[in-house]
């Protein structure tokens, strides 16, 4: 199999140590994974803010790029659904394209990865996987069979976390709001950590769990199942 790692624009910007888990997860697990230099955004926060002129030569130059491999795979609910859902509408045909946990649980067949995560976590799970992609819960199928993980039931889960892309920045009294509600239900969690499948969540969340200084860290769900004892995960310094 032709597997291509598409890392994303908040990814490659702002967290590439979720970029180069996948990569060493999926090498793990057998795969052998290219990372096309010709890719760039997907188009998606331009077809939200109602640009759809302008995101549709963006898809095509993501089915270009990514042509002629059987899976891409992406470390983000939200550009996935971008590819998957809205591409057809823009006359692009889009390449076979999956959420991390839909390729490791859907097509590689797997659900332990030989993980190491010693830590107390709990799983957001965010818009795009459960509504658009409907990932269900393969993420804590995933999760489920990591070493060491003690995991934690998020209250109100399948709530938004208030960032939307451009909506948070749009209606930002809104989105704050429902961002003190996600925190709230995480920290009455008493967990170390907070996971997700998207950065997107994680930096909005994360930021506000840093401005009030809890001490709970975001850690991409990649990043946790890249983790084994004799790589154990350690925080990326920014």
């Amino acid at each position: 199999m032709k597997v291509a790692l598409f890392a994303t624009c908040l990814t490659d910007t702002f967290y590439p140590e979720t970029a180069r888990a996948v990569l060493a997860l999926l090498e793990r697990l057998g795969c052998s994974v290219e990372f096309p230099l010709e890719q760039t955004c997907c188009g998606q926060m331009h077809f939200n803010s109602g640009y759809a002129d302008h995101a549709k030569p963006m898809a095509a130059a993501f089915a270009t790029t990514f042509s002629g491999y059987d899976a891409v795979i992406a470390p983000s609910g939200s550009c996935t659904g971008m590819v998957r859902d809205v591409y057809p509408g823009l006359d692009t045909t889009p390449p076979a394209t999956y959420e991390l946990s839909e390729f490791l649980v859907d097509v590689l067949g797997v659900t332990d990865v030989g993980a190491y995560f010693p830590h107390r976590v709990t799983y957001h799970p965010t818009c795009h996987s459960l509504r658009l992609l409907g990932v269900g819960d393969k993420p804590l199928s995933l999760l489920r069979a990591v070493r060491g993980i003690d995991l934690l039931e998020l209250p109100a889960a399948d709530s938004c976390c208030g960032f939307g892309g451009t909506f948070a920045v749009k209606n930002a009294d809104t989105s704050t709001a429902m961002l003190a509600d996600k925190m709230r239900a995480v920290l009455d969690t008493g967990t170390e950590v907070l996971t997700a499948g998207d950065n997107s969540c994680l930096m909005h969340i994360g930021g506000g769990l840093s401005r009030l200084r809890t001490g709970v860290r975001t850690v991409h769900l990649a990043e946790i199942l890249a983790s084994t004892e004799e790589e154990p995960w350690a925080p990326a310094t920014r």
